[in-house]
């Protein structure tokens, strides 16, 4: 079981005095109270001070003081062992703030209004990495990412390419760019986190059904789980491995910032990124032309899902004293036209249904999948933080060896359940 007391207080000081930052503004006034708003996006700082405004200007007795650091996986974790949870937070909805959500740190809001408006097929990822009890919302969905392949509608048109709903689709349309002498894919395998979004679309589609639920119930008993990495992500290797053999020369020097310039640029076809990359490729070229497909692993359309993640996570300190307030700011936040904005301007889907529809032309060919409920969280997310899974896969599609990446990856998990012989309750 994750305790607050064994975690190690890892952050700088100066990390730790940006974090405990309060504000060099004159002090609030006797009848004032002052939220410390815990907020981890730094490319949304102005967003979310924009938002800030407008939420003390319709509450004039609330102040709400934004904290943004560097490194908030560590800067968070420093402010839990010193007692000095913030009142509310933004975090990332991945398995770091599961493990956090287990161990009880945020407020259980089931039962704000907002809550209600939250798609569940959203709410579900989000509570399947990890929460306080059974019954318990630790965490309310403020903005989602959508991972799916983007593409170059121009040059798919030129060659003829229509957009692939199988696999045998997809591997034929990479042909056909390849004997016309354009990169099918732009792969950018220096930042090792770049091969995850195709592998947890492949995983999402082929692994078992309850796959981590059945891996984590086992315990460290490897020898008679009945799933593992071994077993089961066959076909999820293979598959990964034939959508790498598509890299352009040169692709394990290429970073992604070079990358995101590049397919901007018109020097692929596709695109192997999802929502989150679309700010990065506009700002290299904002006349870039992009538009996206979900990844279509089998050659059953029907199978076809998207994988999402909660990008942005809204929750509360357990122990807040200022309960009141922070419910009134996160029911603000969670508001139709707060997240319809944050929404168009951080190209994110919003994760309610009272949404407006998505209207980016890049995210368009995935919008019927989220709001549908055709989702899949991330695999990523339901592995612990200490399994190194970026590096082990970057590992992988430079050297090919299927059965050295599977037995890791089994070695790390079991070691990890080896340590945490309850893990199983976590979940």
């Amino acid at each position: 079981m994750f305790h607050l007391k064994q975690v190690r207080a890892k952050a700088l000081s100066a990390a730790l005095a940006a974090a405990l930052l309060t504000s060099c503004a004159a002090p609030p006034a006797e009848d004032e109270v002052t939220l410390s708003f815990f907020q981890f996006k730094p490319e949304a700082v102005k967003e979310f001070a924009g938002l800030i405004d407008e939420f003390e200007a319709a509450n004039p007795g609330i102040r709400v003081l934004q904290n943004n650091v560097p490194d908030p996986d560590t800067a968070i974790r420093t402010l839990l062992v010193k007692n000095k949870t913030p009142d509310v937070l933004t975090l990332n909805g991945n398995a770091s703030f599961g493990l956090l959500a287990r161990a009880c740190v945020f407020a259980d809001l089931s039962q704000e209004p907002a809550a209600r408006d939250v798609l569940p097929a959203v709410q579900d990822i989000l509570n399947a990495n990890g929460r306080c009890s059974g019954s318990e919302i630790n965490g309310l969905p403020m903005a989602n990412n959508a991972s799916g392949v983007l593409y170059n509608p121009e040059l798919f048109a030129k060659y003829g390419v229509s957009v692939p709903r199988t696999w045998d689709e997809l591997i034929a349309a990479a042909e056909t760019f390849k004997a016309n002498g354009v990169a099918p894919f732009y792969m950018t395998l220096k930042d090792a986190w770049t091969t995850s979004p195709a592998l947890v679309n492949l995983a999402a589609q082929l692994q078992p059904e309850g796959f981590f639920d059945r891996l984590t119930a086992a315990g460290a008993d490897r020898n008679n789980s009945p799933v593992s990495f071994s077993k089961n992500y066959q076909e999820v290797a293979d598959k990964l491995l034939q959508l790498f053999h598509y890299a352009q020369p040169g692709a394990a020097g290429v970073d992604y910032a070079t990358g995101n310039k590049a397919f901007a640029d018109g020097k692929s076809a596709m695109y192997l990124n999802g929502s989150f990359a679309v700010p990065a490729i506009r700002a290299a070229n904002p006349d870039a032309r992009i538009a996206s497909f979900p990844y279509p692993v089998t050659n059953n359309p029907g199978n076809v899902t998207v994988v999402s993640g909660v990008d942005v996570v809204l929750a509360m300190g357990r122990d807040t004293p200022h309960r009141a307030e922070a419910q009134k700011f996160i029911n603000f936040l969670m508001s139709k036209d707060v997240i319809d904005k944050y929404a168009k301007n951080q190209s994110a889907f919003a994760p309610i249904r009272s949404a407006a529809p998505q209207q980016d032309t890049a995210l368009r060919g995935l919008a019927s999948y989220f709001t549908s409920g055709k989702v899949d969280g991330y695999m990523d997310h339901r592995l612990p933080p200490s399994i190194p899974l970026v590096n082990i896969t970057q590992q992988f599609v430079l050297d090919g060896d299927k059965s050295r990446y599977l037995n890791t990856l089994d070695n790390e998990w079991f070691k990890v359940a080896a340590r945490m012989p309850n893990r199983g309750d976590q979940q």
